[in-house]
């Protein structure tokens, strides 16, 4: 059978956890208890000391005082959640001035913590993924994997159809070159005119920005799809909920293989910016109403 099938039907073992934790959940004592016996040098891993912090899996060899360890590794996707996001909320479970969070909107989890898969400004609205899996939203987010994002762009006036090539060729920012994969018209009455728009990256306020560059100003910014994930029309804003374990390994066979991160990229959250945008080209997959509500 060749490789890639192989991946695309065995489960994904994803986000391996720490040996301490693997230990405790095998009845070896409490992860305090257990965590102090890794200082001591009481346990190893493939026949090296371990030590505190260290992940483990199912290929590993784990020795404690010498005799082998018997655990058992979970092969389940990880939880992915879809939230409707409002406008008024801030991605951010700390904020000074108190506003409110999209976080005190999400279900507990018994263990772990909800990570945001990119962001949306406080004045932006629509689709956003969490999930309890930082290896699963590096790859989701890094600028490498180019995972589309695409949003329906409300603005003032019309834009020229040299403003819409601009837009297609690429504006210079401030940090760089920015250019649309597709931008279409969707339609709009008055002084406002809809817009759909797909990026494969997610910098700060980029949508905002690169209209702004071409002289107009964006009133309104939604996003609907990110990646194979669309916002459906059935989730009312403020609503959240769960990806079915179905749906969680379509999108794990949609990505590239897992590379090993650093503890350090995914507490930074690394391409996790103010706003991500963008997305794919079928405009007409997602039917969403764009009349103001």
């Amino acid at each position: 059978m060749p490789s890639h099938a192989r991946r695309r039907t065995e489960p994904v073992f994803i986000d391996p956890p720490k040996l301490h934790k693997a230990l405790a959940d095998a009845g070896y004592g409490s992860r305090r208890e257990l965590e102090e016996w890794i200082v001591a040098g009481r346990v190893s891993v493939n026949g090296q000391p371990a030590h505190i912090g260290q992940r483990v899996g199912p290929e590993d060899k784990i020795r404690v005082n010498g005799k082998l360890a018997q655990l058992k590794f979970g092969l389940r996707p990880p939880r992915v959640l879809v939230y409707h996001k409002p406008e008024g909320e801030i991605v951010s479970k700390d904020d000074p001035d108190g506003r409110p969070s999209v976080f005190a909107k999400l279900p507990r989890l018994k263990s772990g913590r909800w990570i945001s898969i990119g962001r949306l400004d406080f004045n932006s609205c629509g689709l956003l993924l969490f999930t309890n899996d930082g290896g699963l939203a590096n790859r989701m987010m890094h600028p490498r994997y180019e995972i589309e994002r695409e949003y329906a762009v409300r603005i003032l006036g019309e834009a020229t159809p040299e403003m819409l090539e601009r837009l297609r060729a690429g504006v210079q920012l401030e940090d760089g070159l920015a250019s649309f994969s597709l931008i279409v018209e969707a339609g709009g009455e008055g002084a406002n005119r809809w817009y759909r728009v797909v990026l494969a990256e997610g910098r700060n306020r980029e949508v905002r920005r690169m209209f702004e560059a071409v002289g107009v100003m964006v009133s309104r910014l939604m996003r609907v799809r990110y990646g194979p994930v669309h916002l459906s029309p059935r989730l009312k804003r403020g609503q959240c909920r769960d990806l079915e374990p179905g749906e969680v390994q379509e999108l794990l066979k949609l990505l590239p293989p897992q590379r090993k991160t650093t503890p350090s990229a995914v507490a930074g959250g690394i391409g996790d910016t103010e706003e991500e945008f963008g997305s794919d080209a079928e405009v007409s997959a997602n039917r969403i109403d764009f009349a103001e509500k």
